[in-house]
């Protein structure tokens, strides 16, 4: 059975990296090196397209999990092991080299936990966050084996998170928590899905410059994500939902602190998004509308 499931995941990388859109050849390689099967747990497994309803394999073929589709976790709770095709193209966006240290907040099963690690290679670093115990301890002992991986069960919303390279976020939040911001290294790269509960927001990604409050950002696609625990208002959600239905692809820079002025796209306590670009602009990288549900 290994060599099936090496050949699907041969095909499974290129389809994937074509939806995304990516010609980076070390995402093809990430995602053609690290087995589904263990992140997926025994079959039959119920899948979906976007919003569709999940539809449940007649086996459990590995065949079934090489395809760019969601994957239930807990289907009674919309807990899903992501788009494939989306996650490559975030993780294009982001841009993590190896070396880097990433932390990932929301590491469900561990599935790209493995993905962000063969990423940064031995030589880096990935401190994983998941909340819930269940799925922390399925992560915990899928990743057992990659030694630059430290999964923590608690929530990434802490003081003491080690300095990054990359933050990247699998849960929906109405605001970036100050605690990500202050992890960042200058260069550094937050990646995280600016969506309100159980609503269709954008994955945004913000680039901490070497010094001031105008930081460059804009967002890389639409997404919708179950809720990050602790950073979900409704007062928030319901503007953004107002901002969004307004245009997202403007959006240029992150204002720390200040007043809003009026290239404000969208504002929250103590931060704001503006139309405005930063002094040292963001990565080149097309926004990608048709990728929402991870």
């Amino acid at each position: 059975m290994e060599d099936r499931s090496a050949k699907y995941r041969a095909f499974y990388a290129q389809l994937i990296c074509a939806a995304a859109k990516t010609t980076d050849p070390r995402i093809e390689q990430a995602f053609r090196t690290v087995r589904r099967e263990p992140f997926a747990g025994p079959g039959p497994w119920s899948i979906s397209v976007g919003g569709h309803p999940y539809v449940v394999t007649p086996d459990d073929d590995p065949a079934f999990l090489y395809q760019n589709t969601l994957l239930a976790l807990d289907p009674a709770r919309g807990l899903n092991i992501g788009m494939p095709g989306a996650h490559a193209y975030w993780l294009s966006g982001c841009g993590v080299r190896e070396g880097e240290t990433v932390i990932q907040i929301g590491a469900g099963s561990g599935y790209y936990t493995a993905i962000l690690a063969e990423l940064t290679g031995l030589s880096g670093r990935v401190h994983a966050y998941e909340i819930d115990e269940r799925l922390a301890a399925l992560a915990r002992e899928n990743l057992k084996d990659i030694p630059h991986v430290e999964l923590e069960d608690r929530s990434g919303i802490a003081s003491d998170l080690p300095g990054a390279d990359v933050i990247y976020v699998c849960a929906g939040a109405a605001q970036p928590a100050t605690q990500w911001l202050d992890a960042l290294r200058p260069g550094g790269r937050l990646v995280f899905p600016l969506a309100p509960e159980g609503m269709l927001g954008g994955m945004l990604m913000i680039t901490r410059p070497d010094e001031g409050t105008v930081w460059p950002a804009k967002f890389l696609s639409r997404a919708q994500f179950i809720g990050c625990a602790g950073l979900q208002d409704a007062d928030a959600g319901r503007r953004l939902a107002e901002a969004f239905a307004k245009g997202w692809e403007s959006v240029q820079s992150l204002r720390r602190g200040g007043a809003a002025d009026e290239t404000c796209w969208f504002a929250g306590e103590g931060w704001w998004l503006s139309t405005a670009a930063a002094p040292v602009p963001t990565v080149s990288i097309k926004p990608h509308a048709d990728l929402t549900q991870a």
